[in-house]
């Protein structure tokens, strides 16, 4: 386990600490780690060089640091510490789990004593992030919260639903989040006013994507750019067509012919614009949504990290924390999503089987990123997770999602999730009487 933290680098959820000498720096490492997505401290290691120091006394020191988190923090912080040996040196071993707080030091305050994590560094929280703490701890999302100002445009409802053959009453928009109840009266939430509003430019100048082509690698010369700041469920298409003019199909060689594709993906493509629109921070200001297309990549930026509790890790194995509900659930109702938490292993899926570089997720402070890269090997990639199933039907004529979990290891929702990717890239055929047919089976598509 040791050796396991010792080959990665700090991060957003791992520290390390020569010693126990500096508390102040521990507890507030502490409080960062609980307040963003839970974290490991290792007491005993050169941060740097991760040279094994050993710490001298280490019931001793375990119990100072135990003292000091419980002495220092509110709300209280119970973490779980241990002494762990390695090479003949012992190390005092913290795990801090993730929890609604805000969790702050004592001798600092409320305001001023909030700890984040960015990246490797522990940062006072700003009165944005106090109040993106607060409602985490609401168990509430902001585009959940009312917009007193905001006016519901009908017909840009109409219009978005109208694609699904719908016409939603007020109370089955109440229901999705886009109204609710404030002070005796139905009004627009923020989500409401993002996907729908009248007004939305005014109350959300910063709710836009802004899309552009440069030429060659870098930011230097821009070819073509588009502001866009329509209705968010519109924006999809309208982002997408852009990308699409901008750039150029590559040639496959096939069994027989050559044959010209996209350079990416048009799944991956829509999947990471669907994903920079659903967990972009709109409480943020003077931040949008960026589209930078380069002849070699394009980097889909949005604002906001990824939500407290959440790390890029989890995030691929397909655990899924919405930073915007409203947004999301109204996605799904308009068939834009079908699964939360799905979209980057969807990207990263149907990347290898197009023989791509693989794409590259980033944190930047308070910001994602997706890379996507349009070069290409020779031969298209399968997933080891695939080859479990492939193999599976050469002896096994078809195979369930309950199946597919036991043989993977994973819940039957992940495997739902890996089992319509293999569809979507031609790796399986679905057999079923109805889309939600739960003894639908899987065979290997000739």
């Amino acid at each position: 386990m040791i050796q396991d933290y010792l080959a990665q680098n700090e991060s957003k959820t791992l520290e390390f600490k020569e010693n126990a000498k500096n508390l102040s720096g521990i507890v507030k490492t502490v409080i960062a780690f609980a307040n963003t997505a839970g974290g490991i401290l290792l007491v005993g290691v050169k941060d740097k060089t991760k040279e094994i120091i050993g710490v001298s006394d280490a019931l001793h020191e375990e119990e100072r640091i135990a003292n000091a988190i419980s002495d220092s923090v509110a709300p209280l912080i119970i973490p779980d510490i241990e002494i762990h040996t390695h090479r003949d040196r012992e190390l005092v071993v913290i795990r801090v789990p993730h929890a609604a707080g805000p969790f702050y030091l004592k001798t600092e305050g409320e305001k001023q004593g909030v700890y984040i994590r960015f990246g490797s560094t522990n940062r006072i929280a700003d009165e944005e992030m106090l109040s993106a703490l607060k409602l985490f701890s609401e168990n509430r999302s902001y585009d959940e919260l009312p917009s007193p100002k905001g006016i519901l445009n009908k017909e840009s409802v109409k219009k978005a639903f109208g694609f699904v053959q719908r016409n939603p009453s007020e109370k089955q928009l109440e229901a999705i989040g886009v109204l609710t109840e404030h002070l005796g009266k139905s009004i627009t939430t923020h989500g409401g006013v993002l996907l729908f509003g009248l007004n939305r430019d005014t109350l959300y100048p910063d709710a836009l994507i802004r899309c552009a082509r440069f030429k060659g690698l870098a930011k230097e010369k821009i070819i073509d750019s588009v502001e866009i700041a329509c209705s968010l469920p519109l924006a999809v298409d309208e982002v997408i067509a852009f990308i699409e003019k901008n750039i150029s199909t590559a040639s496959v060689i096939g069994r027989v012919r050559r044959k010209d594709v996209s350079a990416y993906p048009p799944i991956a493509l829509r999947e990471a614009v669907i994903n920079a629109i659903l967990h972009s921070d709109y409480f943020m200001k003077g931040c949008h949504i960026q589209i930078a297309i380069f002849d070699d990549r394009i980097e889909i930026t949005n604002p906001g990290g990824l939500p407290f509790g959440q790390t890029i890790q989890k995030a691929l194995q397909g655990f899924s924390k919405l930073r915007n509900r409203v947004i999301g659930r109204v996605f799904k109702e308009l068939k834009l999503i079908e699964q939360w938490g799905s979209g980057l292993q969807r990207i990263l899926a149907v990347s290898a089987q197009e023989g791509l570089k693989p794409p590259l997720i980033e944190e930047h402070n308070n910001q994602f990123r997706l890379t996507l890269y349009n070069e290409r090997s020779n031969s298209r990639q399968i997933a080891p997770w695939e080859e479990v199933i492939l193999t599976h039907l050469e002896n096994y004529p078809s195979i369930t999602t309950k199946e597919s979990a036991k043989l993977w290891k994973v819940s039957d929702r992940t495997a739902r999730t890996r089992l319509k990717i293999m569809v979507e890239l031609g790796r399986l055929q679905r057999i079923a009487t109805s889309e939600k047919d739960p003894f639908a089976t899987f065979v290997a598509r000739k």
